[in-house]
């Protein structure tokens, strides 16, 4: 299943993927950092209203930096939300629109939070397919993606670094035993080459999988701090099973489970290492020529202590849903000097980070021809433009489906269920299903919802 090559390289070189010359950092053109917490929810820092879970570096980045409120992740669930985010592309066009396709694809092993397995199928991205990486490169930036990519399905060339990334230090689904056991892991991959973290042998739990992957980003900034540089860092935290042995920062809350403990002590414990990663761009004297980034892929999971930590800050729903408590998650952008801090409404989704970190990048004439995303760039900066007025869509193919347009929300979870209407500016918490008071809406709705998608092969729906 896992194809053996060579390590990839450690060195930077003269020139990025694809041939083209290395560029130099500057405020203007800066190196982008894009930190990607999984399954955390909208409300579980205390930035976003948190009165529980610890937070301190990444509320820094919001209180110096800008903070969206009506930021949406690309999907409820990983692949398609990553999908979105990576090829620009809302999961009505992606190649990826369900963790799980219906035809074609490869089929493999999947581990369950339990430590069974079960046989599934899955699509990935093709030789075809544009990525951030691919249009970040083209430009000179050296590029890094470390820890889960979840893009790979279950073919092992279509690894990140088969994507577009320079360097690749993590896991891929097509490597079964790469993930296991979750946060503290005997096998990573480098590449093609799999490794082993010798410390962690035999289940030793030593090496925390959250600590090892900022240990991985870090060595990769100190290695390209004289050269422009694109570094994903996918954190697996706060993602079920919540394993960890430290949670000292939470052990005298005695009403607390033990589940609750360890849910927080997982977010707690990627902030700190978030401040690891600060402090080295601070010390190489790289923080103002460098975007960091922070959001999570969608909302938190049926597993979190939802009620007891108010992890979806009472938005409805939870992860694996198109209502707004799995799809709308916390964003971050922060770079001193260049990024205000404030915080802004302004209606931004995964598909803008194509178009945006290619304006940043100055690679616009890398873009691949169809985009469903906008270049937000002039939001992190401070100015205000119109977001609201285009439509945004998501949808699990024949399964759900949900459109925000102009205030308003249209949304079915069910299959075959009547779509539900929310007037979402005024009513996030999408309590007031207007649907029948408005059907005039509900028919623009539905009409913007045919026009937004496109059929799949991986996702055949019956009647198409």
């Amino acid at each position: 299943m896992l194809t053996v090559g060579a390590l990839v390289p450690f060195g930077g070189e003269a020139q990025a993927q694809g041939g083209a010359p290395e560029v130099k950092a500057s405020p203007e053109r800066p190196n982008i950092v894009f930190i990607l917490a999984d399954d955390m929810g909208y409300g579980d820092l205390a930035c976003y209203g948190n009165q529980y879970i610890q937070t301190p570096n990444i509320d820094r980045l919001a209180r110096t930096g800008t903070s969206f409120t009506q930021a949406y992740a690309g999907s409820g669930i990983s692949s398609p939300s990553r999908c979105s985010l990576m090829t620009g592309l809302s999961s009505g066009h992606a190649r990826i629109r369900d963790n799980q396709c219906y035809a074609g694809g490869l089929t493999g092993l999947k581990i369950n939070p339990r430590g069974d397995t079960t046989i599934v199928r899955r699509a990935n991205l093709l030789p075809e397919d544009t990525t951030l990486a691919t249009v970040l490169g083209a430009a000179g930036y050296r590029t890094c993606l470390v820890n889960k990519w979840h893009l790979d399905g279950y073919d092992p060339q279509a690894a990140p670094n088969h994507r577009g990334f320079d360097e690749f230090y993590g896991w891929t689904i097509s490597t079964v035993h790469s993930n296991a056991p979750y946060y503290y892991p005997y096998y990573r991959l480098h590449g093609d080459s799999l490794i082993n973290i010798r410390e962690n042998e035999h289940d030793a739990h030593v090496r925390h999988n959250t600590e090892i992957s900022t240990d991985d980003a870090i060595q990769f900034i100190h290695r390209n701090k004289d050269r422009a540089f694109f570094l994903f860092l996918g954190y697996d935290a706060p993602h079920e099973p919540y394993n960890i042995d430290d949670t000292s920062w939470y052990d005298e809350q005695g009403e607390w489970s033990d589940n609750t403990k360890r849910y927080a002590a997982l977010v707690t414990h990627m902030d700190y290492n978030i401040g690891r990663l600060l402090a080295t761009l601070d010390a190489l004297g790289l923080r103002e020529n460098t975007l960091v980034i922070f959001a999570s892929d969608n909302g938190a999971a049926v597993m979190a202590p939802l009620k007891e930590l108010n992890c979806g800050a009472g938005l409805k729903g939870r992860k694996g849903q198109l209502y707004e408590g799995g799809i709308r998650v916390p964003l971050i952008v922060n770079q001193p000097g260049r990024v205000p801090a404030r915080q802004t409404d302004h209606l931004v989704y995964f598909p803008d980070f194509m178009p945006t970190l290619a304006a940043l990048a100055r690679a616009g004439q890398h873009l691949p021809q169809k985009t469903d995303g906008t270049d937000v760039s002039p939001l992190f900066y401070g100015h205000d433009i119109d977001t609201d007025s285009r439509p945004l869509y998501w949808e699990f193919p024949g399964k759900q489906r949900a459109v925000r347009w102009r205030g308003w929300k249209a949304v079915s979870v069910k299959r075959g269920a009547p779509l539900e209407l929310y007037r979402i500016k005024d009513d996030p918490l999408e309590q007031h299903d207007l649907a029948k008071e408005r059907p005039d809406v509900l028919r623009q709705m539905e009409r913007l919802m045919q026009q937004l998608r496109t059929p799949s092969a991986n996702y055949p729906i019956e009647g198409e």
